[in-house]
């Protein structure tokens, strides 16, 4: 069941990660750019969150995890800040 989460959360991040980038294609805002990519970075995280839970329970790939996710963060925190002006 754990399995089926982790997929529909990437899944989710996914879809949630093309709709906003498909508004910024047609509405050019930047704030929704920002937030594509923000859950782009979190659909990797989402991916990888899978690969170490249930793909390699043996392979330790929390760093590797934390990286997509900060990543994202610092990416939607940047246009909030510095593009919000």
């Amino acid at each position: 069941m754990a399995e089926a989460v982790y997929l529909l959360c990437a899944a989710t991040a996914l879809v949630c990660s093309g709709l906003l980038l498909r508004g910024y294609a047609r509405t050019g805002m930047r704030l929704l750019l920002w937030s594509g990519l923000c859950f782009a970075a979190l659909t990797v995280d989402n991916v990888l969150l899978f690969l170490d839970v249930v793909v390699l329970p043996d392979v330790a790939l929390l760093p590797w995890r934390n990286v997509p996710a900060l990543v994202g963060v610092g990416v939607l925190l940047y246009g909030l800040i510095w593009d919000g002006r």
